[in-house]
């Protein structure tokens, strides 16, 4: 299927690894021209060049997304360089939050931090690009979430934001021919989980494979998912094909056992 996405321009935050890194590519091999960000540059040079593989212009701008003024120039520099932005993948953030625990356990700098840099940093990013979509009367944006939103744990706080200020803005936007939807990765094989899931079977003294089949029983397809297979989704929705969807959150985690969402 042709996904008419050639031509077009994303900016795809969190992009020098893992899950944005994947989209970026899988964008790029699409005919899609790619702006990548993220807090460091050296990472971000070496995932340009890896995109820049697929014959499609790349620019890479280093920025915190907790920093209005980094978000901004980000925006700017990709407008000045490639010309429009047509698709924003919020991806910037840190996998699985900072905050954790209990009440008691969970700090209050960590509960500031990640809602500043997952739900006020997607909302900076979006405030800076709206303005281009709608002057060209089409956008896509995409923001990845976490199924912890569904979950009752403290860091899930994040990602449910995330779902009602996506809900709340596609309402205003439909109208100017700009979607927004949320995409839940579960357990995904990016490079952080991977290091993680490693350093908890030499803990336990097991091997990767068990770690990763005890961590995926009450997913139904009990395995982690790679982030090729999120990348193929939110190709998708960045499509013209998928104008109809809009306001929506679709979990990419494998399935939850037990669980209904209607």
């Amino acid at each position: 299927m042709d996904l008419e996405l050639n031509g077009k321009v994303a900016l795809v935050t969190g992009g020098s690894k893992g899950i944005g890194k994947a989209i970026a590519m899988e964008l790029a091999k699409e005919g899609v021209d790619i702006a990548i960000a993220a807090r460091s540059q050296g990472p971000l040079d070496q995932a340009a060049e890896e995109l820049r593989a697929t014959g499609r212009r790349v620019v890479a701008v280093a920025a915190d997304m907790m920093k209005s003024d980094d978000v901004q120039n980000m925006v700017n520099t990709t407008v000045s360089q490639l010309g429009r932005v047509d698709i924003l993948i919020n991806n910037a953030a840190m996998v699985g939050g900072q905050v954790r625990g209990t009440l008691a356990e969970a700090t209050e700098k960590d509960m500031i931090e990640d809602l500043d840099t997952k739900v006020v940093g997607y909302f900076r990013c979006m405030k800076a690009v709206v303005p281009h979509m709608q002057r060209q009367g089409w956008g896509r944006i995409i923001s990845i979430g976490g199924v912890s939103a569904r979950q009752s744990t403290i860091y899930g706080l994040r990602n449910a934001a995330v779902v009602h200020m996506t809900k709340t803005f596609s309402d205003q936007l439909g109208g100017d021919g700009i979607t927004l939807n949320v995409v839940h990765p579960g357990l995904t094989l990016s490079e952080t989980v991977s290091t993680m899931l490693d350093k908890r079977a030499e803990s336990q003294g097991v091997s990767r494979a068990d770690i990763e089949n005890e961590s995926s029983q009450r997913v139904a397809i009990r395995r982690p998912i790679d982030p090729q297979e999120l990348a193929y989704l939110v190709a998708f929705l960045a499509s013209p094909k998928a104008h109809c969807v809009t306001g929506e959150v679709i979990a990419a985690g494998g399935g939850a056992m037990g669980a209904v969402f209607q």
